[in-house]
């Protein structure tokens, strides 16, 4: 086993870690998934006019939620590219 390949792999790893941390608490983030998600709702009440069962309003946040999750991967290459330019 060679440590010196040992070592440079938990680097990379660490790396990837704290680039992950720094994502997951970023305002960035989270004003995407607020604003998507508020998007979400929006579109739905007005195509609904707000007639629907409290059931059904009580799952577009949610819905919006995973959607806002599964579009920031897109906003997140872009956030890095960022913070790698600017540090």
């Amino acid at each position: 086993m060679d440590v010196e390949y040992e070592i440079s792999k938990i680097k990379r790893r660490n790396k990837r870690v704290e680039a992950d941390k720094r994502w997951e608490t970023s305002v960035t983030r989270k004003a995407c998934i607020a604003f998507l998600t508020y998007l979400v709702v929006l579109s739905y009440q007005l195509a609904t006019k707000s007639k629907s069962s409290i059931f059904v309003s009580s799952f577009v946040p949610v819905l919006g939620f995973l959607l806002s999750g599964a579009s920031l991967s897109i906003v997140r290459v872009f956030w890095e590219r960022y913070r790698r330019r600017k540090g």
